[in-house]
This record gives C-alpha cells, sequence and structure tokens, in this order.
C-alpha cells in the first residue's frame, strides 16, 4: 500500500491510495486564513474522506502531529466539524514534554492534547510508568483512575516479567507535565509485596527540575551521644531557581535542633546558605576535667553552625567566588554529626582569568576547632592579592610570566606581618638533535616585608626579626631530560634520565617571618622544583645539582611507572631546612615513587623517603585498589619517621593504616566496612597521645540496592575525644525510593 498524506490547511482534498474509496468527489473547503498557523501532519496507508459529513476515516499506521504532540494509532476517525479525533488499536500519545501515553483506545479533540483514553500506559519522560484504567487528558493534566505508578523496571535483563521493587497504587493519579509533579489520592506504597498506608493525598516530582513542595524522605538514626534520631525534611519550591528546605530534628538524649538550606540561582551565579541551630549543653573543651559533673558541661546555650558558598560570573573573565562557615562552640559540630573538619574556612575571591594572564583578590578567615586551638592567634589573610601574566618572548620564542603579590597576615592577638613582592621568570624549551629536552629557567624577585609581635609565636623557626625587610632573589637553572623508548615484554618501554642544575646566590631568610612555607618535606612531586619550599616566605638559596631517572612500561593491561631521584647542593653553606626533611644536609634523601596498574583490577602506588646515611626508611606510604566497582579492597598505610624536633608541629611524625572494602554477595546485596588506626606511638611523635594502637574511626554496614530502591543499615564508631566529648557509636538506617523525586 502506499501512503496518503494530509495537511488539512493546505490541500483541498485527500487523495486515496489504490484500493481505497472515495465517498465523495468533492473539493474540501478551504481552511480560513486563522487556521493555517494549525497545521495537522497526517499519514496513513489508507483514507476515505466524506465531504457531506467532513469526516476522515484512516487505517493502517496511522500518524497524526500538532504543535509537538504526536498521535500513533492504527484507525482513527477524525470528525473536521467537531474537531473530535477517536483512535483505536495500539495508540500512542507522545506530549512536547516527552511523556508518551499508550492505551487501546483513545478520544482527543484536534489538538492532539486533549481527551479521555481506556486501558493505558503512561510512559514517563523521566523513565517512570503509570499504569490506569482509564484518563483523560486537559491541557498539562492527565488524570487517571484506579493507577499504579512505579519508576523500576517491570523485565529483567532477559524480557522476563519482573515484580517492581516497589509502587503506589492510588483511587486516582493527577500528572502535570508541565511540572512534573504527581498527585495521588487515596494512595498506599506497595513495598516488596507490602502494602503501606500513605497520606490521603500525596504528591512527588518526576521532572527534571526541582521538585514540588513537600516532605521528603526522613531520616533515621541511634547514638551514643544523640539517643534515637528523626529527622523530617520539608522542600518548599519558592520558585523555578529558589528553594528552601527545612529540617526538624528530634533526639532522645539531646535537645531538638531545627536545620535550614536555602538555594538560588540566578543570572549570575548560584548560592546557598545553611544553618543548624539548637539550645543545649555546651560540653567542655579542656582537657583536664574534675569528675564533678559540673565541670563537664558550660551549661545550656545556643549552639549554631553556620555556612554558605556560592559563585557570580560577572562576565566572561571576571567572577567572584566566596564560602564561609563558622560555629558558635568547638563541640556542635561533633555532637550533631555536621562535619568531622578540625578547622572551618571562610574566603571571598574576585578572579580574572584568559589565556594568557590571572588575577586574583581574597580574603580568607579560619575558626579553629581542635581543643588547644586559641581563636585569637589564628590568622586572617585579608587581602590576598595574585596578579600574573604571560608573554611571549619575541627574541627566543621563550616565555615570560610577570607575577606580583601582596599578603596581609592578622591576627587579634600574636604576630602580623605583611609583604608584597614582584617577580619575572623566563622559561625556554628546546630540543636537541639527538632527543633530549632541555629547558632554560632565568628567575628575578624583590620582596618588602614588614611584620611585628615576633616574639608571641613559639617556633622559633618561624618569627624572623621586628620591622621593615626587604630581599632579592635570583636564579638560573637548565633542566635536560633525555627520553629512551623501546619495545620490551610485548610492550612499551620509557626510560628518561634527568639532571637539573640551579644556581642561586645567598638569600636573606632567617630575618623574613615565615607564614606559608612550615610544611616542608622532600617528595617526588617537589624534588625538581626550582624552590622546594611549599610557599613564598622561604627561598631554597645555594646551588644544587638534582638527577634522577623516570621508568615506565605499557603493556596490555598492564603499565608500570617510577621515579627516583637525588639532589646535591653545591655549596658549603649551612642550610635553612629544618632536621628531619630529608634536605639539612649537602646530599639530600633520595625519594620516589612507582605505580602499578593491571587493568582496572589492582592499582598500587608506592612513595618513600631513604635516608642517605644509613637507608633507613623515613617516608613509607602505600595505596592500594584491588577488585572491581562492586567487590574491592583499599588499604592505605603512610609511617613518616623523620626525627623531626617535636616542636615543629606542621611536620610531626605520624603513622597510620587505613582500610576499606566492599563485596557483593548477591545481585543487590552487599556489605561494605572501613576502619583508620593511629599507629603513631612515642617513637614516631614523643608529644602524642596514642599508645601506637589508637582507633579513629571503625565503619561496618550491609546494603540492598536494585534499579530503583536502596535500603541500608550502618554502624559507625568515633573515638574522637575533644574535652569532655565523646562521639561514641552510630547506627543509621538508610533507604531511598529511585525515582520519587522531591
Amino acid at each position: 500500500m502506499g501512503k496518503a498524506w494530509l495537511w488539512w490547511t493546505a490541500l483541498p482534498l485527500v487523495m486515496a491510495c489504490p484500493g481505497t474509496a472515495v465517498a465523495q468527489q468533492q473539493p474540501l473547503p478551504a481552511a480560513s486564513p486563522a487556521d493555517t498557523s494549525e497545521t495537522v501532519a497526517f499519514s496513513a496507508e489508507q483514507a476515505t474522506y466524506d465531504n457531506q459529513s467532513d469526516i476522515l476515516t484512516a487505517s493502517g499506521a496511522v500518524r497524526m502531529s500538532r504543535e509537538g504532540n504526536y498521535l500513533a494509532a492504527d484507525s482513527v476517525t477524525w470528525n473536521r466539524k467537531t474537531g473530535q479525533v477517536l483512535a483505536r488499536g495500539n495508540v500512542v500519545v507522545v506530549n512536547p514534554e516527552g511523556d508518551k501515553l499508550v492505551g487501546d483506545s483513545v478520544d482527543l479533540t484536534d489538538s492532539l492534547r486533549d481527551g479521555a483514553i481506556d486501558n493505558l500506559l503512561v510512559v514517563l519522560e523521566s523513565g517512570g510508568r503509570i499504569a490506569a484504567a482509564k484518563g483523560t487528558r486537559s491541557g498539562d493534566l492527565v488524570t487517571l483512575q484506579n493507577a499504579t505508578y512505579s519508576p523500576c523496571p517491570i523485565t529483567t535483563p532477559a524480557n522476563c516479567p519482573k515484580t517492581p521493587s516497589w509502587s503506589i497504587t492510588a483511587a486516582q493519579v493527577v500528572r502535570d507535565s508541565k511540572t512534573g509533579q504527581v498527585r495521588f489520592r487515596s494512595g498506599r506504597l506497595q513495598l516488596f509485596g507490602i502494602s503501606l498506608p500513605l497520606l490521603p493525598i500525596f504528591a512527588i516530582s518526576t521532572g527534571k527540575d526541582s521538585g514540588a513542595t513537600g516532605v521528603l524522605m526522613p531520616d533515621f538514626s541511634i547514638s551514643n551521644h544523640k539517643g534515637f534520631e528523626l529527622a523530617v525534611p520539608y522542600y518548599w519550591r519558592i520558585a523555578p531557581n529558589q528553594a528552601l528546605t527545612v529540617t526538624p530534628h528530634l533526639y532522645t538524649h539531646v535537645p531538638p535542633g531545627l536545620e535550614l538550606k536555602y538555594r538560588q540561582i540566578n543570572s549570575l551565579g548560584a548560592f546557598q546558605l545553611g544553618t543548624f541551630v539548637t539550645y543545649s549543653k555546651v560540653e567542655s573543651a579542656k582537657l583536664i576535667s574534675s569528675t564533678l559533673p559540673t565541670d563537664k558541661y558550660k551549661g545550656r546555650d545556643f549552639r549554631g553552625y553556620f555556612e554558605g558558598n556560592g559563585k557570580a560570573q560577572l562576565d566572561p573573565l571576571w567572577s567572584i567566588t566566596g564560602a564561609f562557615r563558622a560555629a558558635t562552640d568547638k563541640t556542635v559540630t561533633r555532637r550533631y554529626d555536621i562535619t568531622r573538619d578540625d578547622r572551618l574556612r571562610s574566603f571571598i575571591n574576585a578572579e580574572r582569568i584568559d589565556t594568557d594572564s590571572y588575577v586574583s583578590i581574597a580574603g580568607w578567615a579560619f575558626q579553629g576547632l581542635r581543643v588547644d586551638d586559641v581563636q585569637k592567634r589564628i590568622p586572617i589573610a585579608l587581602p590576598a592579592i595574585d596578579a600574573r601574566f604571560r608573554i611571549d618572548d619575541p627574541l627566543t620564542d621563550g616565555t615570560i610570566e610577570v607575577q606580583g603579590n601582596s599578603l596581609a597576615i592578622l591576627r587579634l592577638e600574636g604576630q602580623d606581618t605583611q609583604r608584597a613582592f614582584g617577580s619575572v621568570r623566563w622559561d625556554l624549551r628546546r630540543l636537541t638533535p639527538m632527543g633530549q629536552e632541555l629547558t632554560l629557567t632565568a628567575f628575578a624577585r624583590g620582596d618588602v616585608y614588614h611584620t611585628n609581635d615576633n616574639a608571641s609565636t613559639d617556633v622559633a623557626l618561624y618569627r624572623g626579626t621586628d620591622g621593615w625587610h626587604t630581599r632579592g632573589i635570583a636564579a638560573l637553572a637548565a633542566d635536560v631530560r633525555w627520553p629512551l623508548v623501546g619495545s620490551a615484554l610485548g610492550g612499551i618501554q620509557r626510560l628518561t634520565p634527568r639532571v637539573q642544575l640551579v644556581l642561586t646566590p645567598p638569600t636573606k631568610n632567617m630575618v623574613i617571618p615565615n607564614e606559608d612555607a612550615r610544611a616542608v618535606d622532600l617528595e617526588d612531586s617537589n624534588l625538581f622544583a626550582l624552590n622546594r619550599f611549599p610557599g613564598y616566605d622561604r627561598w631554597e638559596d645555594g646551588s644544587r645539582l638534582t638527577y634522577g631517572f623516570e621508568y615506565g612500561i605499557d603493556r596490555p593491561n598492564l603499565s608500570i611507572n617510577t621515579v627516583i631521584g637525588q639532589s646535591y647542593r653545591l655549596t658549603r653553606s649551612p642550610s635553612i631546612f629544618p632536621e628531619g626533611t630529608g634536605l639539612t644536609d649537602r646530599l639530600s634523601d633520595i625519594v620516589g615513587r612507582t605505580r602499578v596498574r593491571y587493568g582496572r583490577f589492582v592499582d598500587v602506588t608506592h612513595r618513600f623517603r631513604v635516608d642517605k646515611d644509613n637507608f633507613a626508611i623515613r617516608r613509607n606510604e602505600v595505596d592500594l585498589t584491588l577488585g572491581t566497582t562492586e567487590t574491592y579492597a583499599q588499604i592505605g598505610y603512610l609511617r613518616l619517621n623523620r626525627n623531626i624536633d617535636e616542636a615543629i608541629e606542621d611536620l610531626r611524625d605520624k603513622e597510620e593504616l587505613r582500610l576499606a572494602g566492599r563485596v557483593k554477595f548477591a545481585r543487590y546485596w552487599s556489605v561494605f566496612g572501613a576502619t583508620v588506626v593511629d599507629l603513631t606511638g612515642k617513637r614516631e611523635d614523643p608529644l602524642s597521645l596514642a599508645d601506637g594502637y589508637e582507633p579513629v574511626r571503625n565503619r561496618l554496614g550491609i546494603l540492598y540496592e536494585d534499579d530503583c530502591l536502596q535500603l541500608g543499615v550502618s554502624w559507625r564508631r568515633d573515638y574522637e575525644r575533644i574535652g569532655t566529648f565523646r562521639k561514641g557509636s552510630t547506627f543509621s538506617i538508610s533507604f531511598g525510593l529511585k525515582g520519587l523525586g522531591r
């Protein structure tokens, strides 16, 4: 059979295919000019048109579409006078939002939007399905009678029938295709065959946008310090770009709390604000307290945690990013499981970024939550200005980078520091005829510092000298790499020897206060750096020679990469590096890193530092991941044995073991666990309170997860101590219905 196409506002006559009877051989009346913008596209294998009654009857793969609404059926009767469209047999209706209605018969208007359907299935654009005995559609609303909703698959991968994990049955279901909201009346939740009552009127969201206003899934947990906890979030969609979540928290061991979170997206960007407030006893943060109950608490008081973050893109180049976090006391975040961070950071940063320049104007503030933190002695960085500009060198084809930097460190009690510097760096990269990669560098910088109240800094190595100071820095460097590539063991191997020479004159360092270059340690990541101090306040003076090599081999499913190196200081001047960093003597310690990957099953990285005198291992760090995405084990071990002065808190030695794993023992079931153990003893850190085996955190749980449901039970124990506060154990129940929305 051929096909007949009809655009009823443009064609005067429907031509029947061979074998098709035409009831009247009179032309269609011309469409009015007002109708020309509302074209109905039509096709069918057979079509007849009764000119007298103005009725079109079509059969065989009938297709109609109008203004984004689409209809497919075995047969269609279209009354052009009344606008009624009757479709029978394998009816499919699709709206502009992508929702699909499938039924046996449908009665529509010729807009293909409004009408009634019997025995239908609604396939939502989000993936969910609604089956009903009868349904009507008017505008954006679809009303279904005796319906069942579920986002779960109804067939197995082998196309066998499958009972969904959960579904909602209701006497009436109303679906708003514009907002994505589905409202149920007299609904019940079917969970693994168990029928559970819902609220008389219950709504969910199935759209891509933020969900509808309503109550979200509650959370349950049991812990030593809070007792039984019930949290019931309420989501309020203020506008399409604004939402507020209000969550009351009820406890059996402590007074209740209230959590608020506000989110907004506008033409400039997005931001969110959050808070948790309560009125309860404040635990003492003193290290030692008497056994009297009155010493354990300071009394009842307002307690809270406040946070916010956001970014505004002012134009294609300029943006402003900010975040703040604050707590009323040192234990509220641990007591109410808000965060485990021991330091809260707040900042604001205005940035300009393009291909050849970067400008940042920022401010930073911190709040200490550790027992020994004195807030008035914690620094505030305001302002922190950094500007960098990259310029092509027209003479040598090198690259020139110009940098300007300014920083003010303020403390309410203690040392204050202000600095400013300007620097120029020139780099030239060349390849020799023999394949060596040569990089030449020239660097110059001028600093101005001012500092006062230096005596209040406990560590003499960081103080500097009160008053104004200037400093000039210069360096020349040549870095040569020689990649050697060849085949080996059925793969490709690479051996790259590397040598770097850095020439720099003696530099004034110890009169300058050290605020940002304290956590220094020799590692594979900074072995070939121009300055191996992490910040700007210290400069590694004295010329040196650094040498090492990189090796890698790549085979199918196997990759091995390693790097190892050492440096030698050419001058005999005393080093400014602290003892134990591996850089104190003329000959440095040996550092390296090795990474081995076997497919996606094994990934292990080992970092080390070996003492150059007695070959003692000063740093031993292993990170291992073994298994698949469903069943795996993760092992992390770190031991720092550097014998650093215990007064330098930024470089204290430690030993730690981290274990985590997950085992999937059935199609939808898995168990998981994790632990962190502090193995630090008096041998590593004389000031440590650990005894060589101190658990930090343990976690164990079991999880059921299929295509549309997640159910888990977990136990977590934190051994954290802050004064009189002890975290203890927490039992949590997680329950999530995928596709439920808000």
